[in-house]
């Protein structure tokens, strides 16, 4: 056991999170991470025109500074399937040789997990949970999710909300997406332990993923998340090797710049699918991010911490505003909705929130977890 925990523990040389190594190719990746969280963050300030489960009055174009993120407003949920992305790139990057070379176990590879997302989900599904009661209590029905019974609650609790046992979403909506990825975190380390984390089963698995749904086999969004999620597995290969060559990098370079130009100016033209539009630009994009975003003290200071407030805001922002929505109720007040200040107030609050929970919360929580249960892995991040 001594080995695969010291081997653990030297992962965070390879990528660290957590705000301590910083390279270029970190930058670029914390960079795409708050570009995604706040994608999603523009896309669902939107909540705050619900009136229970539905929208009143609500005309997308009238939201604040509409002119400037309509991409956001419109496609923002998007940002998700980028995020999928991200992670395979980041944990293939991170994990993929130490669990392939069997130096990490899926006990610890599943603590280290454990430890990063269940302590924010589990308090903020509490806190949602009593909110839901409150809302209710004033408007006889629930805020934006309609389903927060003690069934949904259960499978919230064991981050099973989405798994295809559910009636809809729940509690606090957002962890559905992260809900889908521990089942492909699962399917992650079973790969690489018994199979190989070659290309080409890298590659083969996220196209049966596509295939399962461009063959309509299956609706379920695990097969979305499998196939972004290899694909960032895939443009982690990629980048390993072409690091290695300059040649190779700048070719896949131009090739990269040259499929994002060629993707957008087509859509001007022709009309393509979110997701199919995603297939191509997300590993583009990351591997120009990880490969040119440059090295610099002041970059760091604002790229890591932006990237280590992506999960407090993803879970935060829906409990911000239904508290938010419950003391206006309360106090008879109007939501300024359309206002910009209260739209920058509120991206301004969630993102300095993010922050001092992550540094006050997220981050002691995890090293209490890892120091009880992984007592040699003291100091790791991940």
């Amino acid at each position: 056991m001594q080995q695969p925990l010291r081997a653990a523990c030297d992962l965070r040389h390879n990528y660290v999170t957590e705000g301590a190594a910083e390279t270029s190719k970190i930058l670029g990746i914390e960079l795409l991470r708050f570009a995604s969280a706040l994608a999603v963050l523009v896309f669902h300030y939107q909540h705050f025109a619900f009136i229970g489960t539905t929208q009143q009055n609500f005309v997308a174009s009238d939201q604040p500074l509409y002119p400037w993120l309509s991409l956001f407003y419109n496609q923002g949920f998007y940002g998700v399937e980028v995020f999928w992305c991200i992670s395979g790139f980041i944990f293939f990057w991170k994990y993929g040789r130490a669990i392939a070379d069997n130096h990490l176990g899926g006990f610890v590879f599943f603590v280290l997990r454990l430890s990063r997302l269940y302590p924010l989900h589990f308090a903020t599904l509490l806190f949602m949970a009593a909110m839901q009661l409150v809302y209710f209590s004033m408007h006889g029905n629930y805020f934006v999710y309609h389903y927060n019974d003690p069934y949904h609650f259960a499978l919230q609790l064991f981050m099973a909300s989405n798994w295809g046992f559910q009636a809809g979403d729940s509690f606090n909506g957002p962890i559905w997406s992260i809900s889908i990825e521990v089942i492909v975190y699962a399917v992650f380390f079973l790969l690489l332990r018994y199979l190989s984390g070659s290309a080409w089963l890298v590659a083969t698995l996220a196209l049966v993923a596509a295939a399962v749904q461009v063959l309509k086999v299956s609706a379920h969004p695990l097969f979305t998340c499998l196939m972004f999620f290899f694909l960032g597995c895939l443009t982690a290969i990629v980048y390993e090797s072409a690091n290695k060559r300059a040649r190779a990098r700048t070719w896949i370079s131009v090739a990269s710049v040259l499929a994002v130009l060629t993707l957008i100016v087509t859509s001007l033209f022709v009309a393509i699918k979110a997701k199919y539009f995603l297939i191509i630009f997300s590993p583009a994009l990351i591997f120009l991010c990880v490969t040119h975003v440059p090295e610099s003290r002041l970059a760091s200071k604002i790229l890591i911490p932006a990237g280590n407030v992506t999960y407090a805001s993803y879970l935060l922002h829906v409990p911000i505003q239904i508290a938010v929505v419950s003391y206006c109720d309360y106090t008879h007040t109007a939501i300024p909705f359309f206002n910009p200040a209260f739209f920058l107030s509120f991206i301004g609050f969630t993102l300095l929130l993010s922050h001092w929970t992550y540094e006050w919360f997220e981050m002691p929580a995890q090293r209490v977890i890892r120091r009880k249960l992984l007592p040699t892995l003291r100091g790791a991040s991940g």
